[in-house]
């Protein structure tokens, strides 16, 4: 037979569009063409198959070769395509049966010595395989990734002439039954954190809604090793959940099936740029935002990133998804992630000090702080100073609550929100606000006061509702109150700015 079509997948976003891979061998001068949109990896698949059948004892055909990736129009990126292109070969060149191909999809990459090694977006592969019904050949390294969806066989293989003798019926290959893997140690506890009881709350209120946060203050009191806690306060991972963050992380390439349903934690340094924090490349892929999906991206030094860059944050964190645009190219990524961001009050990080160390200028300052503009801090549900701790706390032992006692509050409060609205409180769009979140009249009468004296838009607003209405759901209560009120108005104050700033607000 001089044709074979073979079944494969491509990856654009997180989706993995169909492939066929047709093998045609026709006479004439000996030549290899391949087609079919591929970029310079794919391409390069020609001299890996060749130096691969070579080496495993197989014939190569000295005729003219031309395999094509179809459809045409789709753009094919990466090696996964080159077992299935060997395959073909073989199989047009009848040294295995291309009967036995039909009933499933291979995926790849080829040494020069037939050995199989592991692809990136195998998780991805694995998901659209399994809703078709076949099954999947592909490289054993990645059976524990592949493994984690449902309902899929897999056949991992280790080299090439384990595939072609199990297409002969010569060794089949066994379906992949791995034990469960060990997953590591979980987050920081939060019991190490001595003092800062106000921003503990803080950390509890934003992990129960799913709100994001601010914190501020002098070096060295303790703004990242909080941050660092609230993966570890969060509630444990639902199936979809836990699946469609780990599709994105084996898109990246950044996946370890060890770590499977834990909430990811990202914290990309001060000079990330737009493309690495968003997403975004020739070819899109995602992003430190989408790559934090269903957990928390830390941002520290938060004044030190670049303006365009933190401008880039507004869209994503308003609606959850980022779409990447390019020219012939779109990709849409979730973005469903808890922001965290830390700074210092200003250049020198000592403004407001008891011991009058600042020597920044009013400008430095002012400088300093409108490198964050005021739509991206609308968008934040909590702000908050950490001060410095006394040198009597600073000295005693840690004595707070653990983070698996937290945990266990937020866990609670997650699920009353879930019976109620099937959603996290910070996700609530106006109408559900406006059913779920309206305090009572002595609320009403404090939120009024607040919105007066501090100025809020109509987006702080609804945001301030949001954070009130978590606080009432860690207290139990059913109807939003002026105490709920009072701590989100406390819990959302704008950065400090001297002698002009606000007076608190009081409840009478």
């Amino acid at each position: 037979m001089s044709l074979a079509i073979l079944t494969s997948r491509a990856l654009l976003g997180l989706h993995a569009p169909e492939v066929s891979v047709e093998v045609h061998l026709a006479n004439g001068l000996p030549a290899y063409t391949l087609v079919g949109l591929p970029d310079v990896e794919v391409r390069e698949a020609r001299d890996r198959v060749r130096a691969a059948l070579q080496t495993s004892q197989f014939e190569f055909p000295q005729r003219r070769i031309t395999v094509n990736l179809a459809p045409a129009d789709l753009p094919k990126e990466g090696g996964c395509f080159d077992l299935p292109i060997a395959l073909g070969i073989l199989a047009a060149s009848s040294q295995i049966p291309a009967e036995a191909l039909a009933d499933y999809e291979f995926a790849g990459e080829l040494s020069l010595t037939g050995e199989l090694r592991p692809i990136r977006g195998a998780l991805a592969l694995a998901r659209q395989v399994a809703r078709h019904g076949r099954r999947l050949i592909l490289p054993a390294a990645n059976a524990p990734e592949a493994a984690l969806v449902q309902g899929l066989t897999l056949l991992p293989a280790r080299s090439l002439l384990e595939v072609a003798a199990h297409l002969c019926g010569h060794t089949p290959i066994q379906p992949y039954a791995g034990a469960p893997l060990q997953q590591p140690e979980l987050h920081p506890d939060l019991a190490d954190i001595r003092g800062q009881a106000q921003a503990k709350r803080a950390l509890e209120v934003a992990a129960a809604g799913q709100h994001s946060l601010l914190l501020f203050g002098p070096p060295g009191t303790g703004k990242s090793m909080l941050a660092r806690r609230l993966p570890g306060l969060l509630p444990p991972m639902e199936e979809a959940e836990a699946l469609e963050s780990a599709v994105i992380q084996s898109v990246e390439g950044s996946f370890h099936p060890e770590r499977w349903a834990l909430r990811p934690y990202r914290a990309p340094h001060h000079s990330a740029s737009g493309p690495a924090l968003v997403g975004g490349g020739s070819t899109p892929r995602p992003g430190e935002i989408s790559l934090a999906h269903e957990g928390v991206l830390f941002l520290d030094e938060l004044p030190e990133f670049d303006r365009r860059v933190l401008e880039a944050l507004r869209e994503p964190l308003e609606c959850g998804h980022i779409t990447i645009s390019r020219a012939g190219r779109r990709a849409d990524f979730p973005a469903r992630f808890q922001l965290v961001a830390a700074m210092n009050p200003c250049p020198c990080g000592y403004h407001g000090h008891p011991d009058g160390r600042c020597r920044c200028t009013p400008d430095q300052v002012s400088r300093y702080r409108n490198k964050l503009s005021g739509p991206l801090l609308d968008r934040i549900d909590l702000m908050l100073e950490v001060p410095s701790l006394p040198p009597a706390d600073l000295q005693q032992m840690p004595a707070g609550e653990s983070s698996a006692t937290v945990r266990a509050r937020v866990t609670r409060c997650r699920s009353l929100q879930q019976a109620r609205q099937g959603k996290p409180n910070a996700r609530l769009e106006v109408k559900e606000i406006e059913r779920w979140c309206l305090p009572d009249a002595a609320g009403a009468a404090l939120l009024t006061r607040a919105i007066e004296r501090l100025g809020l838009s109509a987006r702080a607003y609804h945001r301030l509702l949001k954070v009130a209405r978590t606080i009432a759901d860690l207290a139990e209560a059913e109807q939003v109150g002026a105490p709920h009120v009072a701590e989100a108005i406390q819990s959302r104050r704008a950065l400090p700015d001297g002698p002009g700033a606000p007076p608190p607000i009081r409840r009478s």
